[in-house]
């Protein structure tokens, strides 16, 4: 089983909220996940109010071999600023 840390959509129409997760490589974008790290708004208007994630959490999976997705990668290099 290939873990990827990647974004999982929730939220309504035209207002997406993304969550931060562990999930299956082979499993839907949305399906059930192992882990949940955070949330990613958006369309927050400060940029510090974008993302809230449990690092130190993301950073044990990724020791047990998870990979982290491109679109992840960037928001962690984002949130390292």
């Amino acid at each position: 089983m290939a873990v990827r840390i990647r974004l999982a959509r929730h939220g309504s129409k035209k207002n997406p909220i993304y969550a931060v997760v562990a999930l299956d490589s082979a499993k839907k974008r949305d399906g059930e996940y192992l882990a949940r790290f955070g949330q990613y708004w958006p369309k927050a208007k400060e940029a510090k109010d974008k993302l809230k994630i449990d690092v130190e959490a993301l950073r044990v999976w990724q020791a047990k071999g998870a990979q982290v997705s491109q679109t992840v990668g960037q928001l962690l290099k984002t949130l390292a600023k």
